[in-house]
């Protein structure tokens, strides 16, 4: 077994959708980036990376390959998991958070566990997100934008 950690933020800005765990949230600001700015799967995807040796997201999926603009990072969630399943590995558990001051994550959270645990071919069981504020401190705090952490244990497939 092995274990890996991922972090990801990205700052709101106004005309870009807001998605996290795959899921469109409704709320006025989006996160801006290359791909769908997801900060919780690019938290995921580095934590499996991380896990299986091979880097991080940018490594794979640089911010500068046309083929990633506006990439739906479910997409690139199944590519990591591709990259792990040649390695013989598969993500075992995901824990998993989510800080931002606002829009409220309570209801959508479950769809973003389905929505993970499809990706990765694994049990919802296997899926824990949480979410939580940052007590108005720092850039999160303020509104400014979003920030996660993910760690996930990997095993052998087969064992």
């Amino acid at each position: 077994m092995k274990v890996g950690f991922g972090y990801d933020s990205h700052k709101f800005v106004e005309g870009r959708k807001l998605v996290l765990g795959g899921r469109e949230i409704p709320y006025e600001k989006g996160l801006f980036g290359h791909s769908d700015a997801d900060v919780l799967l690019h938290a995921l995807c580095d934590a499996i990376l991380g896990a299986i040796g091979e880097g991080d997201i940018g490594r794979h999926f640089p911010d500068n390959d046309p083929a990633c603009k506006n990439i739906s990072s479910l997409k690139l969630l199944t590519e990591v998991r591709d990259m792990a399943d040649r390695k013989g590995y598969c993500v075992n558990n995901i824990d998993s958070t989510v800080v931002l001051e606002k829009p409220k994550l309570r209801e959508y959270i479950r769809e973003m566990v389905l929505n993970i645990a499809d990706a990765l071919n694994i049990s919802v069981e296997m899926v824990n997100i949480k979410a939580t504020t940052n007590e108005g401190m720092g850039f999160v705090g303020r509104g400014e934008g979003v920030a996660a952490f993910a760690v996930v244990t990997v095993r052998e497939k087969d064992a």
